[in-house]
């Protein structure tokens, strides 16, 4: 699923209403009654709906949603801020059609807001969609400072008031703090970015009927990964594969005090399909990696607490993951710049191994192509340099993918995979339970077993990532959010490839 700008996104609507010859308000009213949709199989009667319009689109959208919504029965207000902004051509149009059996409270600096009853009502935010490029000040400004502070439900059409849709929004911009965020026809970028993370708790997009043709026309460098774009990347297992046919996995992980790290991304390698699985790591984990992971083949180093040497041949391995638990020692990083020189399969990187590459950036032109590294933030700020927001991080991302001619899964809640193409892919999978010791250890296992079955470097990132998260989601479900811990992950791996198996 394409992200598309705010610019984009006008531009398909100018086109579908000419090419499909709409009536003036129609493609309007599509996207009223698909938010209204959504809003009644999600929100009960229980509570009045207490809808904000704006002046412009935004605001019709929420005028013809209090239509829609009185037609069904549900108790509705509307409020409307008096300003000198000038209403736009469809916000006058369905004012017209709002029934008189509908309130219109105006409000302004003369007659304030005033609760009434406002935080015991469910309210739906269609102040202002986006188009905004610039703070919201005066009244408007104030109308969302009165409805955060209220700590009501409150949902927004499209876009939280006051945030930016495209760029980063000043930190002490008035923004509209919103429980759900109803999109139309595209997920909007600025809700998948951890600063934006306190304006919208959870996004969701509704279609609204645009031009596909147009759509698929549009160039845009980030995509969203759904569970339909995921199971077009799966790869059925054939009928007559062996363990041959699946990829023999190589995995360096492992130090002293971190064996647990080898074990989880040893463990969920082998959960994830690969047809044989070696593990290199230091005497000490021999005999428990060995009894934790019986299906695993173990090379102990000889160093006892530490990896310092690769093994033989490692022409063998279709794939080589090294990096969870393996400490930055000065042996171990003169390993690591041992395997850049020397090998020649793919290459999944991760924890230590990235904090050596940050520690020595002389070996970074040394990755070969389409190695695969995944960082979380603070270790990917360490491999290129501070930024000031979430869009800048985003523009490093991508000169960093390009210069390295590499792939990075940037981790967090909506993971962000970065590409040599210079595409962006957001995750769609995975939930707050998951951000726990040894949760990453497990992707690095799921990539790695992808990559030794031959998928391509772009898609075992993609479903690596979806799967990892959709086995959270899972675990959530069984654990709850709070107890959740990295094994629960990889026993829900199972689940997780049986999904993808019986709907691709």
């Amino acid at each position: 699923m394409k992200i598309l700008s705010s610019a984009q996104l006008r531009e398909a609507d100018t086109f579908t209403i000419s090419h499909e010859n709409l009536a003036p308000g129609a493609l309007m009213e599509r996207a009223a009654q698909a938010f209204t949709n959504w809003f009644i199989n999600h929100c009960g009667r229980e509570k009045e709906v207490a809808i904000f319009c704006g002046p412009g689109n935004n605001g019709g959208d929420g005028l013809a949603v209090a239509r829609l919504l009185s037609e069904h029965n549900y108790l509705v207000r509307t409020f409307i801020p008096e300003t000198d902004s000038v209403f736009s051509e469809e916000f006058k149009l369905n004012l017209k059609r709002l029934p008189a059996r509908i309130p219109v409270v105006r409000f302004n600096h003369t007659a304030p807001l005033e609760d009434r009853h406002l935080s015991k009502t469910r309210i739906i935010d269609a102040l202002f969609g986006t188009g905004l490029n610039r703070p919201l000040t005066g009244l408007y400004a104030e109308t969302i400072r009165f409805l955060n502070n209220l700590h009501a439900e409150i949902i927004s059409i499209d876009l939280p008031s006051g945030l930016f849709a495209d760029s980063a929004t000043p930190e002490d911009a008035a923004v509209i703090k919103a429980s759900q965020t109803i999109t139309f026809a595209s997920p909007k970028l600025a809700l998948l970015l951890p600063q934006n993370q306190v304006y919208s708790q959870q996004m969701h997009s509704v279609l609204i009927g645009l031009n596909i043709g147009f759509i698929e026309n549009l160039r845009s460098p980030f995509y969203y990964v759904d569970s339909v774009s995921a199971r077009s990347r799966w790869k059925p297992r054939p009928r007559f594969g062996h363990k041959g046919t699946f990829g023999h996995s190589l995995l360096l992980v492992g130090s002293y005090g971190k064996i647990g790290a080898a074990i989880l991304s040893t463990r969920a390698c082998l959960r994830s399909g690969s047809g044989l699985v070696s593990v290199s790591l230091p005497r000490a984990g021999y005999q428990i990696m060995q009894t934790a992971a019986p299906e695993a083949m173990v090379l102990a180093d000889p160093s006892e607490k530490i990896i310092t040497e690769l093994p033989p041949e490692l022409e063998k391995y279709a794939v080589v993951g090294l990096g969870p638990g393996i400490g930055q020692a000065a042996e171990t990083k003169k390993m690591l710049g041992n395997l850049l020189e020397k090998v020649k399969v793919p290459l999944v990187l991760d924890a230590d191994a990235l904090n050596l590459l940050a520690a020595d950036k002389s070996l970074l032109p040394k990755l070969p192509p389409e190695t695969i590294l995944t960082p979380h933030p603070k270790e990917f700020e360490r491999l290129t340099q501070p930024f000031t927001d979430d869009f800048e991080r985003l523009k490093r991302l991508r000169e960093f993918c390009q210069q390295y001619r590499c792939y990075v899964v940037l981790k967090g809640a909506n993971t962000c995979i970065g590409t040599p193409s210079g595409n962006h892919f957001f995750n769609s999978t995975g939930n707050p339970g998951m951000a726990t010791g040894g949760s990453g250890d497990v992707l690095t296992g799921i990539i790695t077993a992808l990559r030794a079955q031959g998928y391509p470097a772009e898609d075992a990132c993609i479903l690596g990532v979806y799967i990892h998260g959709l086995a959270g989601d899972f675990a959530k479900n069984e654990k709850g959010e709070t107890a959740l811990i990295a094994s629960d992950i990889i026993e829900n791996l199972g689940k997780a490839f049986k999904t993808l198996e019986e709907t691709a």
